[in-house]
């Protein structure tokens, strides 16, 4: 039986892998992972007995240790997740923790030369080029579980890059795909976290409303795969039954296809390069009755092209971007600023940008000075937000 590191346990990503190992995966939880949501934390180490748990929340951790079994050992603090992942005994470790924060622990378990099944899109984002190669260096493994990565990363096996015309990354389009642009000035947060098809956390819904997530996946896409940008491309694809193509010199395209549930790419994580049995669906008639393509909307969905640039500037401009669309979503959340004006602040961020970043530390710095350019750019953000809906 093999070991698993689960970190953001009490998320979207973590929750679905704990169903995957409820049905007979053949892994055992060798420790969990959250932020403050320690009373769900809880609940999953009395079901699942990990030797160790870890709050990033300091206060959190503080309610959860009385509570705890005696065997379990408790990490606490915002370097938790990453003594954790160097810590643990563990096979694989997935990581559904969401933002620039996870990008420590995604480090840890690859010095370890462990397989990273990463949802934590920042981690590459950030530092693609700098995990890649520490990958490669100790023999770890990035084994992606974003839909749309881990359909690529399918659909490539056995198979030459130099042999692959380009890549398509499917959207969904969001709640917004048929949307007049001057219409998003009056959209609410309530509106725009009502995905059509996905069940996720609240930053990954509203950045597939932008379509900033998808400006993020090109990024990811690159660094995964060292493809330049002239072999990306992304169309819309609202049913979101084909997770994405690959389009061959010769003119084959091969799809991944399959229901919307991220328990699929889960277990393809874990278990690669076997195909283990499961109990998910796959071909549903009713599902698969229509499948449509549509272009993307450049008036609609500007942040997309942004994603595109960093892969053109590189350096500190994924760290830059990324930063600037986790500040400016919540700004969005708390009704601070306007629905377009989440992409118009990433834009102006990532123009006034340092550059020339290397390294890590450096990386990270480029974070924290584009939280303040975001923040600087939302003040000067004169026009009232529509308010949050009861």
């Amino acid at each position: 039986m093999r070991s698993l590191l689960l970190l953001g346990s009490t998320g979207s990503i973590g929750t679905q892998t704990l169903d995957v190992v409820r049905t007979g995966g053949g892994f055992r939880v060798a420790g969990l992972a959250a932020h403050a949501s320690w009373p769900a934390l809880l609940e999953q180490v009395q079901e699942f007995r990990p030797a160790f748990v870890a709050l990033s929340d300091p206060a959190a951790a503080a309610e959860l240790a009385p509570k705890l079994p005696r065997a379990t050992h408790l990490l606490s603090g915002p370097s938790a997740l990453a003594e954790l992942a160097r810590t643990a005994d563990y096979d694989v470790a997935v990581h559904g923790v969401v933002g620039a924060a996870g990008l420590a622990a995604s480090v840890a378990v690859l010095e370890r030369g462990k397989r990273l099944a990463l949802a934590n899109k920042e981690s590459l984002v950030i530092a693609g080029e700098l995990l890649m190669g520490l990958a490669a260096d100790r023999g770890g493994e990035i084994v992606p579980v974003d839909s749309e990565h881990s359909a690529i990363f399918q659909c490539l096996r056995g198979e030459r890059l130099d042999r692959v015309r380009r890549v398509l990354l499917t959207a969904s389009g969001g709640p917004f795909r048929e949307t007049r642009s001057e219409e998003l000035e009056h959209v609410t947060p309530a509106m725009a976290l009502k995905h059509p098809n996905w069940t996720m956390g609240r930053r990954i819904t509203i950045g597939s409303a932008t379509l900033m997530n998808k400006a993020l996946e090109v990024i990811e896409l690159h660094h995964l795969f060292g493809l330049e940008r002239e072999r990306i491309e992304v169309v819309i694809h609202p049913q979101s039954i084909i997770h994405s193509l690959v389009e061959f010199v010769d003119g084959s395209v091969i799809a991944q296809m399959g229901p919307p549930d991220m328990r699929a790419p889960i277990h393809y994580a874990l278990h690669h390069p076997d195909r283990a049995s499961s109990g998910l669906k796959g071909f549903d008639l009713e599902l698969f009755r229509r499948l449509t393509f549509e272009p993307v909307d450049s008036r609609r969905f500007p942040a997309l092209e942004l994603g595109y640039r960093c892969v053109e500037l590189g350096s500190d401009s994924g760290s830059t971007l990324n930063a600037a669309d986790e500040v400016s979503v919540e700004a969005f959340l708390s009704s601070e600023i306007r629905f377009p004006e989440i992409a118009r602040i990433n834009a102006r961020v990532l123009e006034r940008r340092r550059g020339d970043a290397r390294g890590f530390d450096a990386l990270l710095a480029a974070d924290v000075h584009a939280r303040e350019l975001a923040r600087d750019e939302i003040r000067r953000s004169a026009a009232p937000a529509p308010q949050r809906t009861p």
